[in-house]
Protein backbone atom coordinates (compact mmCIF):
# COMPACT_ATOMS: atom_id res chain seq x y z
CA UNK A 1 0.00 0.00 0.00
CA UNK A 2 1.65 3.24 -1.21
CA UNK A 3 0.96 6.36 1.18
CA UNK A 4 -1.59 7.60 -1.83
CA UNK A 5 -3.57 4.97 -1.12
CA UNK A 6 -3.84 5.13 3.06
CA UNK A 7 -6.82 6.72 4.03
CA UNK A 8 -6.61 9.94 5.98
CA UNK A 9 -8.28 13.21 7.09
CA UNK A 10 -7.99 16.40 5.99
CA UNK A 11 -8.84 18.95 8.89
CA UNK A 12 -10.18 22.80 8.61
CA UNK A 13 -10.29 26.22 10.71
CA UNK A 14 -13.52 28.06 8.59
CA UNK A 15 -12.76 31.37 9.38
CA UNK A 16 -10.55 33.86 6.72
CA UNK A 17 -9.13 29.95 6.17
CA UNK A 18 -11.76 28.77 4.02
CA UNK A 19 -13.91 31.88 3.77
CA UNK A 20 -12.99 35.56 3.70
CA UNK A 21 -15.58 36.49 6.61
CA UNK A 22 -15.29 36.35 10.30
CA UNK A 23 -18.92 33.75 10.43
CA UNK A 24 -19.96 34.83 13.97
CA UNK A 25 -19.62 38.37 13.47
CA UNK A 26 -21.03 38.53 9.88
CA UNK A 27 -23.83 36.56 10.83
CA UNK A 28 -24.35 38.66 14.38
CA UNK A 29 -24.65 42.14 12.21
CA UNK A 30 -26.88 40.30 9.52
CA UNK A 31 -29.31 38.78 11.94
CA UNK A 32 -29.60 42.05 14.52
CA UNK A 33 -29.46 44.45 11.42
CA UNK A 34 -32.12 42.07 9.90
CA UNK A 35 -34.72 42.35 12.72
CA UNK A 36 -34.12 45.90 13.57
CA UNK A 37 -32.18 48.38 10.92
CA UNK A 38 -30.63 51.07 12.51
CA UNK A 39 -31.06 50.15 16.27
CA UNK A 40 -29.81 46.78 15.01
CA UNK A 41 -26.94 48.38 13.49
CA UNK A 42 -26.08 50.62 16.96
CA UNK A 43 -26.61 47.29 19.15
CA UNK A 44 -23.89 45.14 16.62
CA UNK A 45 -21.73 47.97 17.59
CA UNK A 46 -21.71 47.99 20.85
CA UNK A 47 -21.32 44.12 21.27
CA UNK A 48 -18.04 44.43 19.01
CA UNK A 49 -17.06 47.44 21.44
CA UNK A 50 -17.07 44.83 24.43
CA UNK A 51 -15.62 42.61 22.32
CA UNK A 52 -12.85 44.57 21.05
CA UNK A 53 -12.29 45.69 24.83
CA UNK A 54 -11.97 42.04 25.95
CA UNK A 55 -9.55 41.04 23.13
CA UNK A 56 -7.28 44.11 23.99
CA UNK A 57 -7.52 43.59 27.81
CA UNK A 58 -6.03 39.87 26.75
CA UNK A 59 -9.13 37.91 27.64
CA UNK A 60 -8.73 34.86 26.40
CA UNK A 61 -10.26 33.58 23.11
CA UNK A 62 -12.62 30.99 24.74
CA UNK A 63 -13.87 33.16 26.97
CA UNK A 64 -14.44 35.88 24.14
CA UNK A 65 -16.64 33.25 22.34
CA UNK A 66 -18.77 32.70 25.59
CA UNK A 67 -19.29 36.22 25.38
CA UNK A 68 -20.34 35.95 21.79
CA UNK A 69 -22.97 33.17 22.76
CA UNK A 70 -24.44 35.05 25.60
CA UNK A 71 -26.40 37.20 23.12
CA UNK A 72 -28.13 34.12 21.74
CA UNK A 73 -30.09 33.42 24.92
CA UNK A 74 -33.70 32.66 25.42
CA UNK A 75 -33.41 32.89 21.07
CA UNK A 76 -35.22 29.94 19.12
CA UNK A 77 -32.97 27.69 17.92
CA UNK A 78 -35.26 27.07 14.46
CA UNK A 79 -35.53 30.91 13.67
CA UNK A 80 -31.54 31.31 14.24
CA UNK A 81 -31.32 27.96 11.91
CA UNK A 82 -33.46 29.57 9.45
CA UNK A 83 -31.81 32.97 9.09
CA UNK A 84 -28.65 31.12 9.56
CA UNK A 85 -29.71 29.60 6.09
CA UNK A 86 -30.70 32.93 4.49
CA UNK A 87 -27.25 34.41 5.54
CA UNK A 88 -26.01 31.76 4.16
CA UNK A 89 -27.78 31.61 0.57
CA UNK A 90 -26.84 35.22 0.48
CA UNK A 91 -23.44 35.74 1.54
CA UNK A 92 -22.39 32.84 -0.97
CA UNK A 93 -24.58 34.21 -3.90
CA UNK A 94 -23.80 37.50 -4.14
CA UNK A 95 -20.36 38.55 -1.72
CA UNK A 96 -17.41 38.32 -3.89
CA UNK A 97 -14.83 36.39 -2.65
CA UNK A 98 -16.90 34.78 -0.06
CA UNK A 99 -14.36 31.72 -0.46
CA UNK A 100 -10.93 31.48 -0.52
CA UNK A 101 -10.13 29.72 -3.61
CA UNK A 102 -6.91 28.23 -2.97
CA UNK A 103 -8.15 26.47 0.51
CA UNK A 104 -11.82 25.48 -1.30
CA UNK A 105 -9.46 23.77 -4.46
CA UNK A 106 -6.75 22.16 -2.27
CA UNK A 107 -10.12 20.73 -0.30
CA UNK A 108 -11.90 19.75 -3.42
CA UNK A 109 -9.05 17.70 -3.93
CA UNK A 110 -8.38 16.15 -1.12
CA UNK A 111 -11.75 14.90 -1.41
CA UNK A 112 -11.26 13.92 -5.01
CA UNK A 113 -8.54 11.67 -3.39
CA UNK A 114 -10.47 10.05 -0.80
CA UNK A 115 -10.18 12.08 2.05
CA UNK A 116 -12.92 12.93 4.87
CA UNK A 117 -13.17 16.42 5.37
CA UNK A 118 -13.63 17.88 8.68
CA UNK A 119 -14.56 21.59 9.79
CA UNK A 120 -13.12 22.91 12.77
CA UNK A 121 -14.49 26.31 14.31
CA UNK A 122 -15.62 28.44 17.00
CA UNK A 123 -18.20 28.93 15.04
CA UNK A 124 -22.06 27.03 15.55
CA UNK A 125 -23.82 24.07 13.83
CA UNK A 126 -26.41 26.48 12.02
CA UNK A 127 -23.54 28.95 10.32
CA UNK A 128 -21.53 25.78 9.41
CA UNK A 129 -23.83 22.96 8.18
CA UNK A 130 -25.06 24.85 5.27
CA UNK A 131 -21.05 25.54 4.32
CA UNK A 132 -20.09 21.59 5.34
CA UNK A 133 -22.46 20.13 2.72
CA UNK A 134 -21.30 22.72 -0.27
CA UNK A 135 -17.62 21.76 0.20
CA UNK A 136 -18.64 18.32 0.68
CA UNK A 137 -17.46 17.67 4.63
CA UNK A 138 -18.27 14.55 6.57
CA UNK A 139 -18.14 15.94 10.40
CA UNK A 140 -18.04 19.57 11.93
CA UNK A 141 -16.04 20.22 15.23
CA UNK A 142 -17.63 23.34 16.94
CA UNK A 143 -18.85 24.89 19.62
CA UNK A 144 -21.94 24.18 20.47
CA UNK A 145 -24.54 26.26 22.44
CA UNK A 146 -26.32 24.79 24.91
CA UNK A 147 -29.79 24.14 23.87
CA UNK A 148 -33.06 23.57 26.35
CA UNK A 149 -36.42 23.04 24.98
CA UNK A 150 -35.65 24.53 21.78
CA UNK A 151 -34.07 27.21 22.68
CA UNK A 152 -30.02 28.63 23.45
CA UNK A 153 -29.83 29.08 26.99
CA UNK A 154 -26.27 31.78 26.69
CA UNK A 155 -24.23 29.12 27.62
CA UNK A 156 -21.64 26.98 25.79
CA UNK A 157 -19.88 23.89 27.46
CA UNK A 158 -16.21 23.88 25.60
CA UNK A 159 -15.81 26.45 22.87
CA UNK A 160 -13.52 24.74 20.18
CA UNK A 161 -10.80 27.57 19.77
CA UNK A 162 -7.35 26.88 20.84
CA UNK A 163 -6.65 23.75 22.72
CA UNK A 164 -10.56 23.06 22.34
CA UNK A 165 -9.49 22.64 18.53
CA UNK A 166 -6.64 20.06 19.45
CA UNK A 167 -8.88 18.22 22.06
CA UNK A 168 -11.46 17.95 18.89
CA UNK A 169 -9.00 16.79 16.81
CA UNK A 170 -7.61 14.41 18.68
CA UNK A 171 -11.03 13.12 19.59
CA UNK A 172 -11.24 12.61 15.88
CA UNK A 173 -8.35 10.78 14.91
CA UNK A 174 -8.88 9.02 18.05
CA UNK A 175 -11.71 7.48 17.17
CA UNK A 176 -10.11 6.66 13.20
CA UNK A 177 -7.57 4.13 14.13
CA UNK A 178 -7.18 3.14 10.68
CA UNK A 179 -5.89 6.67 10.26
CA UNK A 180 -2.17 7.50 10.36
CA UNK A 181 -2.25 11.24 11.69
CA UNK A 182 1.16 11.75 10.20
CA UNK A 183 -0.88 11.21 7.02
CA UNK A 184 -3.61 13.84 7.60
CA UNK A 185 -3.69 17.32 6.48
CA UNK A 186 -4.83 20.64 8.39
CA UNK A 187 -5.84 24.44 7.32
CA UNK A 188 -5.43 27.34 10.06
CA UNK A 189 -4.93 31.15 9.35
CA UNK A 190 -4.22 31.92 13.21
CA UNK A 191 -2.01 31.21 15.95
CA UNK A 192 -4.88 29.82 17.78
CA UNK A 193 -5.34 26.95 15.44
CA UNK A 194 -1.62 25.79 16.37
CA UNK A 195 -2.75 23.26 18.40
CA UNK A 196 -4.69 21.32 15.96
CA UNK A 197 -2.29 22.01 13.33
CA UNK A 198 0.52 20.13 15.50
CA UNK A 199 -1.18 16.92 15.56
CA UNK A 200 -0.76 15.93 11.36
CA UNK A 201 1.88 15.31 9.26
CA UNK A 202 1.04 18.44 6.66
CA UNK A 203 0.01 21.69 7.95
CA UNK A 204 -0.70 24.21 5.98
CA UNK A 205 -0.72 27.99 6.85
CA UNK A 206 -3.38 30.13 5.33
CA UNK A 207 -2.96 34.03 4.90
CA UNK A 208 0.23 35.80 6.69
CA UNK A 209 0.38 35.05 10.41
CA UNK A 210 3.90 34.95 10.39
CA UNK A 211 3.60 33.73 14.17
CA UNK A 212 2.05 30.91 12.91
CA UNK A 213 4.58 30.26 10.53
CA UNK A 214 7.48 30.80 12.76
CA UNK A 215 5.86 28.02 15.59
CA UNK A 216 4.93 25.84 13.07
CA UNK A 217 8.51 25.59 11.25
CA UNK A 218 10.06 24.62 14.26
CA UNK A 219 7.38 22.19 14.62
CA UNK A 220 7.76 20.18 11.51
CA UNK A 221 9.38 20.34 7.72
CA UNK A 222 6.65 19.88 5.94
CA UNK A 223 4.78 22.81 6.71
CA UNK A 224 3.45 24.61 3.40
CA UNK A 225 1.21 27.93 2.94
CA UNK A 226 -1.51 29.23 0.68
Amino acid sequence: MTDQDRSYLVFSDVDETLITVKSMFDFLHYRLVHRRGAAGEEEYERIMGGIRRRAADGTPRADINRFYYSHYADESVETITALADDWFAERSSSTRGFYIDSTRAALRAHRAAGAGLVLVSGSFPPLLEPLAREVGADAILCTRPRIVAGRYTGEVDTPVIGEGKRAAVQGQLDARPDVDPRDCHAYGDHISDLPMLELVGHPVVVGDDSELREALARHSTSVRTA
